[in-house]
């Protein structure tokens, strides 16, 4: 079924033709901590990412995301960026999960605000 799946589906991790493609012009440059391998080619003009799960952009972390698009030219691996102690740690896109942000107010949170300084309007 693994086999099915990597044939026929781009989603779950990488497809036959891109693991190929891979194998004949790509060089390992490095891995995150997710999993996620990162792949140039052997002139280093075209950067690729082949993730561990499923195919979901806002997994890699800012610093792979610009050696990815050319933004620097050393990976993360050679040169990793300065991190500020104000800075948060990446976390992916959580929309759609129960982890996602509501805002008060919001008719998906468990517990509407009541809202005490607003009064609806009622015709007569």
């Amino acid at each position: 079924m693994s086999f099915l799946l990597r044939f026929l589906t781009w989603w779950n991790s990488q497809t036959l033709n891109t693991q190929f493609w891979t194998w004949r012009h790509g060089l390992k440059v490095g891995e995150d901590a997710a999993g996620n391998m990162f792949y140039k080619t052997k002139d280093g003009k075209r950067r690729w990412v082949i993730y561990k799960a499923e195919s979901e952009a806002s997994q890699i972390t800012p610093e792979w995301h610009g050696w990815l698009h050319h933004t620097w030219n050393e990976p993360p691996t050679e040169l990793a960026l300065p991190r500020r102690d104000w800075e948060r740690p990446h976390k992916a896109n959580q929309t759609g999960t129960a982890d996602a942000y509501v805002p008060a107010g919001s008719l998906y949170r468990a517990q509407p605000a009541q809202r005490s300084d607003y009064d609806a309007w009622r015709p007569e």
